[in-house]
């Protein structure tokens, strides 16, 4: 087991990630999602990214075990993980974008924010293990 801080610290962000990933999308589901500034076809265009977030949420947890039990895969599933944090998060800065869901009025704070985090995320892996 490690005793590097910065690996445990690392690895304690990579938990925080995926409990983070399973929160929002059990808070989204309680939702009705009907305001009526959403775009159409707004629930049908999010539901399927729980599959993708669900993946990189048990990605995230595997690496960050490995990292801690200081397996080299650890490292490269960590790359993976960030690669996948950055696709996933220029598919929605790109889709607030295009829908306006950028707007104050619209969320965009938090909107913002989530995209940010999940881009700081996935480059933050890739350049601590590239």
């Amino acid at each position: 087991m490690t005793d590097n801080a910065a690996t445990w610290v690392t690895a304690g962000l990579m938990f925080m990630g995926a409990l983070v990933f399973a929160a929002f999308w059990v808070t989204w589901f309680r939702q009705s999602h009907e305001q009526p500034w959403l775009p159409p076809g707004y629930r049908e265009h999010e539901t399927p990214f729980v599959f993708s977030d669900t993946a990189l949420a048990l990605l995230l947890v595997v690496a960050a075990l490995l990292l801690i039990l200081e397996e080299p895969l650890g490292e490269s599933l960590s790359l993976v993980a960030g690669g996948m944090l950055l696709f996933l998060g220029i598919l929605d800065a790109a889709y607030f974008w295009r829908t306006g869901l950028f707007a104050p009025e619209r969320e965009g704070v938090a909107n913002l924010a989530i995209v940010l985090a999940v881009l700081a995320g996935g480059m933050f892996l890739i350049v601590r293990y590239a």
